[in-house]
């Protein structure tokens, strides 16, 4: 991590901070995951639970530099704009897919530690990605399919045999009809795959745009009011 990155600074309403957690898998050594914290304005540790929005950011921005992960998506909208979630962005080592199984462990780790040590409400995590984080998004609702009240993968793909386990989360999917990096048709496979299952899932397709598909989609408020609207009937 770069010198200026205060790694386990205090989490504070209303502030954004880099924040590491050692994930332990088995059959691998310990991994020290950073990622950002931000905790919204109101917080309050034995107030109200509040919603947890999990990003997980594209390629380019995977390495050491935890700064990269702001240079996109809600931890770049942070704290400039209020969001009502507890926002948790982590960065992915160089190399390395959201999708990979170890990850995808890591992710799970990740979760569960801030779900204990903050004031989360269980019934109400969602998860976002764009592109790589995409399909990080897929795999991850897939693998925790009572996990999520809501989510959102951007310009990514998946697995469409993994349909069924996608069924219980109600899902917006973008994507944009230029996209040279990641073709429309991962989006489009794994929606009808979806649908075909019986799931809950609806498609944005952007004329004209090519791979940041990313940039409209969370500007649009609209996209934050959605996932607040669903609601898990009960926690995992």
């Amino acid at each position: 991590m770069a010198a200026e990155q205060p790694i386990a600074d205090s989490p504070t309403p209303g502030k954004q901070v880099a924040q590491e957690l050692e994930v332990k898998i088995e059959g691998n050594e310990p991994e020290k995951l950073g990622y950002w914290l931000y905790l919204p304005t109101d917080y309050k540790a034995d107030g109200e639970k509040k919603p947890l929005l999990l990003f997980l950011h594209g390629a380019g921005e995977r390495g050491t530099d935890l700064d990269q992960v702001k240079k996109h998506g809600p931890p770049k909208l942070v704290p400039a704009k209020e969001l009502p979630f507890i926002v948790v962005s982590p960065q992915c080592s160089p190399g390395v897919w959201w999708n990979a199984s170890e990850k995808l462990e890591a992710l799970t780790q990740l979760l569960d530690t801030v779900e204990k040590e903050y004031n989360v409400d269980p019934t109400r995590i969602y998860c976002t990605g764009l592109s790589m984080g995409g399909f990080g998004t897929w795999s991850l609702v897939a693998k925790h399919p009572h996990k999520f009240a809501a989510a959102l993968p951007i310009c990514g793909g998946g697995d469409p045999m993994q349909a069924a386990a996608l069924t219980s989360t109600p899902l917006w999917v973008f994507h944009g009809d230029k996209d040279g990096a990641v073709p429309l048709k991962r989006s489009q496979e794994m929606v009808a795959a979806v649908k075909a299952a019986g799931g809950d899932v609806q498609l944005t397709i952007y004329p004209g745009v090519g791979h940041d598909s990313w940039t409209a989609t969370y500007d649009n408020p609209e996209v934050f009011t959605w996932l607040l609207s669903h609601q898990l009937q009960q926690a995992e």
